[in-house]
């Protein structure tokens, strides 16, 4: 690893000069596989910047990225950043008032969109766009009249006329001035209330992250990293995108997360990242196995080469850590958040001790508050929400970012998380309650598939449970029972009893003051188009309470 660039354009122009001919993106189109070399890769981000200058783009403008994860994203991003803009990446499930705030509020000039159902959500809140000049689609658009203020070009025909006007020393010259402290991007945070805040990260936050990284992770230059998270996102953005390109290893896009499984099954990658729920989801397909056949099919579903799990963006539960690695697959855990590039702390092959998220990666500092709040200090720490200096100046004191987690340090600098500071309860007889610690014991049993403590102020502790499908109809396909539901919650007293004795088994592990009292079984899993779930596929526990705050609040009620 011998980088040290100002710039991620600077990173990239590097690997792409250095590689060539190698295949850098993988993509299946038609159901074949089609390769995109670091030369083309390179030359396609060049004629894309070169277009964006046609266009008028500035330094310091900002545009913004509404698209599902494709290959056009990630050499959008880089032609974006060649040219002194940032980018402000969507995500692809926003409404349209959510698209209508966040590029509004950044002021964005120019816009990519994947498709029409894309383009559709821009021109619905045009009128609340004044800053809005150009829309740029990947897929082929058509725009309403109502739209003919927008200049509106294809990804192929803006590369085309990039190609065409010649304006590689212009290029050359707008890169030439970036470094560490130029704005990159601006990425809104998944806010449970009011209006999500930008995050603002530099050139210098995302390339000392990368580097830093890259120098524990040990990628070997045949690594195939298939990559499924979304580019919205800054976990995928900095780790599939930024440091594979920096350390030269081939990525392969999955279809989705729902064609994930063939996408292992068809490319056998080296490595791969993702988040919590995705590896709960296959621990449950496998956890009823005796070890060696779990361990068996585990090894089908991941492949013969896969040396790298990684796992970020929310806590793993410890049982689906422990079963993995019982299977020969360990799953190695970081921690970090958008406002600091993002990763803090990893666990890595060489230095990893399951039950933490590891320790910090080089040039990083972390430290415990006295309230227990985590604070960390460093190059990976944003300069700043975008245009809300009161948010920024109470978050960052005297250099140090406050993460809103709480957690401890062990004698070998080893963070573990205990919860998020806000989310912390204290029940009407001072009881601390940290819910994540509860919601981890009982996702543990298999019939539970995500759950939602509540009880802030409240006597006792209730929880909101959405089960395991799957494992739901089997046991009462067994038991002769019917599945019935009312209202969105289930209604079989003799489901409901088992529920009570496998929560009661699981509270066995916490103090009687913290222990669920009382619960609701709902008919379906938390949902991603409800809302109820981020990007990244973490329970948004304030937004569920707020929606099913009556029923909990019942609980109470009936015990009065």
């Amino acid at each position: 690893m011998t980088h040290s660039a100002r710039s991620l354009p600077e990173l990239h122009r590097r690997t792409c000069l250095q590689q060539g001919a190698k295949i850098a993106l993988r993509r299946r189109v038609d159901g074949l596989f089609r390769d995109l070399s670091f030369r083309h890769y390179r030359r396609q981000a060049d004629d894309g910047a070169t277009g964006l200058l046609t266009l008028g783009i500035q330094p310091g403008d900002r545009v913004a990225m509404l698209s599902e994860n494709r290959v056009e994203w990630l050499v959008a991003d880089h032609a974006v950043l060649s040219c002194g803009a940032a980018d402000v990446p969507l995500h692809a499930p926003l409404s349209d008032d959510q698209v209508q705030y966040q590029v509004g509020h950044s002021g964005a000039r120019g816009i990519f969109v994947s498709n029409q159902s894309q383009a559709d959500k821009v021109v619905r809140v045009l009128d609340g766009l004044p800053d809005l000049e150009f829309l740029i689609s990947f897929d082929p658009v058509t725009l309403p009249e109502s739209a003919s203020r927008l200049i509106h070009h294809s990804w192929d025909g803006l590369r085309q006329r990039g190609h065409a006007a010649r304006l590689e020393t212009d290029l050359a010259e707008r890169e030439a001035v970036l470094d560490g402290d130029t704005l990159a991007t601006i990425i809104y945070t998944s806010g449970t209330t009011g209006n999500p805040k930008g995050v603002m990260l530099t050139h210098g936050n995302l390339v000392s992250n990368v580097e830093a990284v890259e120098q524990i992770v040990y990628l070997n230059s045949d690594d195939l990293l298939l990559s499924w998270l979304p580019y919205s996102h800054i976990y995928a953005r900095t780790v599939d995108h930024y440091l594979s390109s920096a350390a030269a290893i081939t990525v392969a896009l999955a279809g989705s997360i729902d064609t994930l499984l063939d996408d292992l099954s068809d490319l056998s990658p080296t490595w791969l990242t993702a988040v919590p729920r995705f590896y709960e989801k296959v621990w449950t397909a496998v956890e009823n196995l005796d070890e060696q056949q779990r361990a068996s099919d585990l090894r089908t579903i991941f492949g013969p080469r896969l040396r790298q799990l990684n796992s970020g963006g929310a806590p793993l539960p410890r049982h689906v850590c422990d079963g993995f690695d019982q299977a020969g697959l360990p799953i190695l855990e970081g921690y970090g958040l958008t406002e600091t590039s993002p990763v803090i702390s990893f666990n890595h092959e060489q230095s990893f001790r399951f039950g933490t998220v590891g320790q910090a990666i080089p040039g990083v500092e972390v430290t415990i508050a006295e309230d227990g709040e985590i604070l960390t200090r460093g190059p990976h720490v944003m300069p700043g929400y975008w245009k809300n200096d009161e948010a920024t100046d109470e978050v960052i004191v005297d250099g140090w970012f406050h993460t809103g987690d709480v957690g401890t340090l062990d004698g070998d600098g080893f963070l573990a998380i205990t919860d998020r500071k806000k989310d912390l309860m204290i029940t009407s007889a001072g009881k601390n309650v940290a819910p994540a610690v509860l919601e981890r014991l009982l996702t543990a049993d298999p019939l539970i598939d995500q759950a939602v403590v509540y009880g802030d102020g409240r006597k006792f502790i209730t929880a909101l449970l959405a089960p395991n499908l799957e494992e739901l109809e089997s046991l009462a396909e067994d038991a002769g029972w019917t599945v019935t539901c009312e209202n969105g919650f289930l209604t079989t007293p003799e489901l409901l009893e088992e529920f009570s004795i496998r929560v009661a088994a699981r509270m066995t592990a916490v103090s009687q003051p913290e222990r669920i009292k009382k619960f609701l079984v709902l008919e379906r899993a938390f949902q991603l188009d409800e809302d109820e779930l981020t990007a990244t596929l973490k329970v948004r526990r304030r937004h569920i309470i707020a929606s099913y705050e009556p029923q909990l609040v019942a609980l109470y009620e009936e015990s009065a």
